[in-house]
């Protein structure tokens, strides 16, 4: 007797489901079959990134063989409506002694975020500096503010003479022979910006034709005018 009370129970319920399986649509069964079918992304962290999704040379910048410097590492206080507010400022020069240099200045909690900040400033001030026979083409001065930089070639084997912030950043810049003077003010941050602005002054020499003549045409010329 039971068998029969089954069976008649179990026939309704295939007949009772059938409809609910009829009554969907179909593009609706079509987006449900799709998303159980999509294949979930590689997890191992939040928001369903894998860790080895990353290139391998992804988090390498681009100016990995530049060398950085700090020149000026103050504290600076701004009085404000709550009392004084501290922060550290830092002057970063950054070269890679193949003629490419610049400078960045930035304010932060602390001195790594500073440097950080002004390191990020200085790879996106970045020139190119103009040599022939080893040194800069030509004499050169600039001034800013209160600062005077007089920047003169020399014949090879002189070596950088400079002194203070401007020795630091021709270095970096690879200038193997050159003299140069600091007139003026003494501020780091002065001299830095003046030494950026002669060194933009800098231009190739030029021949007759308008063509730019090539640093071992200029042999005999270079020594003449360090001389």
């Amino acid at each position: 007797m039971t068998e029969e009370i089954q069976q008649p129970v179990e026939a309704a319920s295939v007949v009772t489901a059938t409809p609910v399986l009829a009554d969907v649509p179909e593009e609706a069964q079509k987006k449900r079959f799709n998303k159980s079918a999509r294949p979930q992304r590689g997890g191992g962290g939040r928001g369903g990134r894998g860790g080895n999704s990353r290139r391998p040379g992804a988090e390498v910048p681009a100016e990995s063989d530049y060398e950085e410097k700090n020149i000026e590492v103050a504290r600076v206080t701004r009085v404000t409506k709550g009392g004084k507010r501290m922060r550290f400022r830092v002057l970063s020069v950054i070269g890679n002694h193949k003629g490419r240099a610049g400078f960045g200045l930035a304010k932060g909690l602390d001195v790594a975020a500073a440097t950080s900040k002004a390191t990020t400033k200085a790879r996106k001030s970045l020139i190119t500096l103009p040599l022939v026979n080893e040194t800069i083409p030509h004499a050169v001065e600039a001034k800013f503010a209160a600062a005077r930089i007089i920047l003169k070639p020399a014949p090879k084997g002189t070596g950088v003479k400079a002194g203070g912030p401007v020795r630091s950043v021709l270095e970096l810049a690879g200038v193997p022979n050159v003299s140069a003077k600091i007139l003026g003010s003494k501020n780091k941050v002065n001299n830095v910006k003046a030494v950026f602005k002669a060194l933009r002054l800098l231009s190739s020499p030029v021949k007759a034709n308008g063509q730019t003549e090539s640093p071992e045409s200029q042999s005999g010329a270079g020594q003449s005018v360090a001389v």
